[in-house]
């Protein structure tokens, strides 16, 4: 199996192979988790049940299955305004012309696999970076 690529504004990296990531229901019951604490979402996932653990979760991963299924960026902006402040990571169907609209949905990056990033290389998610809209600007501007 090949590394995943790790998509961010400054360009690619490896993804780290040692994270774990937790499904949901784990939260509840293992009280002596991993530190830090991941969580793999699916798109059909309810944010409602993160709730009483957001302050412990240093981040989440958002399943994209396909490039036509956007319920991940209305996931990570309700996480966002339940006031998740991890790391929120995209991960899977994505193409770099979806790049902007994750950024400015509160995703910090991208995760693609390494098959992906061959047909689409990092030249065209960083073109893709800098077209990023006015919510993108506003988000960096206020984090200065």
């Amino acid at each position: 199996m090949s590394t995943a690529i790790l998509v961010t504004d400054a360009g690619f990296t490896p993804t780290d192979p040692a994270e774990h990531w937790l499904p949901p229901a784990d939260l509840d019951s293992s009280p002596e988790l991993c530190d830090p604490v991941r969580v793999v979402l699916t798109p059909e996932a309810d944010p409602d049940l993160l709730g009483p653990h957001l302050t412990r979760i240093a981040a989440i991963r958002i399943v994209f299955p396909a490039v036509a299924d956007g319920r991940g960026f209305t996931l990570a902006r309700r996480l966002r305004r339940m006031g998740f402040a991890g790391r929120l990571r995209a991960a899977g169907q994505l193409i770099p012309e979806q790049y902007p609209m994750a950024r400015a949905c509160g995703f910090d990056e991208a995760e693609i696999d390494a098959d992906r990033a061959l047909r689409q290389p990092e030249a065209d998610w960083q073109k893709a970076a800098g077209r990023q809209g006015y919510l993108a600007r506003l988000r960096r501007a206020s984090a200065a």
